[in-house]
């Protein structure tokens, strides 16, 4: 057990009571409940229909950050009336009249809104960059932990939201560039990188840059690069990362640049320009770390070709 229960003063703590049904551990002597509840090991039982399956299942509907509730809703239904069918005694109704009354209130709150508003941006961009659930999962999670900081007041949800996937991403080594999270989230670029920075020091969290590694199969795939050739750029990443070329430089850059000069060495027939074109960078950069690569390395990646 993760926690202790906490048992009344004049307590004898003889013996702890399970309730198979339930779940519940309480304290034979005062009362006290358990806060934690079993985990029921016996066989999962479902049925043909609906009903008999709702009936037999041991879980309900699972948790998710990404919902406004966390999929633990409230339902209180309007009728005065209890399970049985009885009418609500008149003390009764007023209690329940303003457990409505909080519960409506609760719905239409700022923060409430937010959320709804940002979590169904979420899952329309998750779908756009293909994003695991667990990526989708962390997102909601640090955009919960922002709202809590009071720092989206005065600031566009999207554009929170956006770097706040850029910073899950990275947090869990998914490759996805700025480019793709702006184009995806529709807002610019420049804005997107401000609010990032402003929530990387906000958050005060350095999420570790991308393995260039990552980018080589998107781009050969783009430029349609063999695979002998491909492997070659993955090797001359490799030779890059152990004399630390690649450290503090754009990791698309670098991956342009290396399936640039596994392309030379192969003499496949694909431009320069087209490869600038599907990575995003510019042929300048790619020229520049191409010669940087060369200098230091050429001779390892393949001596009789270079």
């Amino acid at each position: 057990m993760l926690t202790k229960l906490v048992h009344q003063k004049n307590c004898k703590k003889n013996s702890l009571i399970t309730d198979p049904y339930t779940g519940e551990i309480a304290c034979g002597s005062c009362g006290s409940v358990f806060s934690e509840r079993v985990i029921d090991s016996g066989v999962e039982r479902s049925g043909y229909f609906s009903e008999e399956y709702q009936n037999n299942s041991r879980s309900g509907q699972k948790i998710s950050l990404k919902m406004i509730d966390m999929g633990l809703s409230t339902i209180i239904e309007s009728k005065d009336r209890d399970s049985t069918g009885k009418s609500l005694s008149v003390e009764n109704r007023r209690m329940f009249y303003r457990l409505r009354m909080w519960d409506r209130n609760s719905r239409s709150s700022n923060a409430v809104k937010s959320f709804q508003k940002a979590f169904t941006l979420l899952d329309g961009i998750s779908s756009k960059l293909a994003l695991p659930e667990s990526v989708t999962e962390h997102t909601a999670y640090l955009f919960r932990k922002i709202a809590a900081k009071k720092i989206l007041t005065g600031r566009s949800t999207s554009g929170i939201l956006c770097a706040t996937i850029y910073i899950a991403c990275r947090s869990t080594n998914i490759p996805r560039t700025l480019q793709d999270v702006a184009d995806a989230g529709n807002i610019k670029k420049r804005d997107l990188q401000r609010t990032y920075r402003f929530l990387v020091k906000e958050l005060q969290i350095n999420p570790e840059s991308y393995d260039p590694i990552e980018f080589v199969t998107r781009i050969a795939t783009a430029a349609n690069i063999s695979e002998k050739t491909e492997r070659l750029a993955f090797k001359i990443l490799r030779i890059s990362a152990k004399k630390n070329i690649s450290t503090s430089k754009n990791p698309i850059g670098m991956a342009a640049a290396a399936v640039n000069l596994a392309v030379t060495i192969n003499h496949e027939k694909i431009s320069q320009v087209k490869i600038s074109k599907v990575s995003g960078i510019s042929s300048v950069t790619i020229r520049d770390r191409t010669k940087e690569i060369k200098e230091r390395i050429g001779g390892e990646i393949n001596g009789s070709n270079m």
